[in-house]
């Protein structure tokens, strides 16, 4: 950091790096634990959560999501097909163009895992006004920039 910032200063962006890995390690724990009790690796569980929010995706859209190679994305597919969680079906305008899409009947019960996550978040924004939480959304959206520009550095060095 600058030697021209205040101490004061120097301590605030320390915790506020501090406090975004301790966020980001009760993320990947919550979702490891998620995963787990679907039967699913925490990289299965999220592609799922993309298919859901996104809806039907070729791999080639989950290799832009996801940052993975296209390997890789064959390989995910291909586990989430055999759990019976997704299918693979032919793009009605393109049939040389696989479609991945959610069999939304077998994920119909994993939604429950997420109340408690979801009640104490809305609590949380509850306490805070709109203009504050415009705030906090412009940081969370430019703090995921970052980091998938960060990702993709690291998968370009590969």
């Amino acid at each position: 950091m600058s030697t021209d910032i205040s101490e004061s200063r120097k301590k605030l962006l320390e915790s506020l790096f501090l406090a975004g890995r301790e966020n980001s390690n009760a993320a990947v724990m919550f979702h490891t634990a998620v995963g787990a009790r679907m039967g699913l690796g925490m990289t299965e569980e999220k592609a799922l959560d993309l298919l859901q929010r996104h809806g039907p995706l070729t791999a080639g859209e989950l290799c832009e999501h996801t940052g993975l190679a296209p390997a890789s994305v064959s390989g995910l597919i291909d586990r989430l097909e055999a759990k019976e969680l997704v299918r693979r079906t032919r793009d009605a305008r393109d049939r040389r163009k696989v479609i991945v899409e959610v069999d939304h009947e077998r994920l119909a019960g994993f939604g429950e895992l997420f109340d408690g996550l979801v009640a104490g978040l809305t609590e949380l924004y509850l306490g805070y006004s709109d203009e504050q939480l415009e705030l906090i959304l412009d940081f969370l959206t430019r703090a995921t920039a970052v980091q998938h520009a960060a990702t993709s550095s690291l998968d370009a060095a590969s």
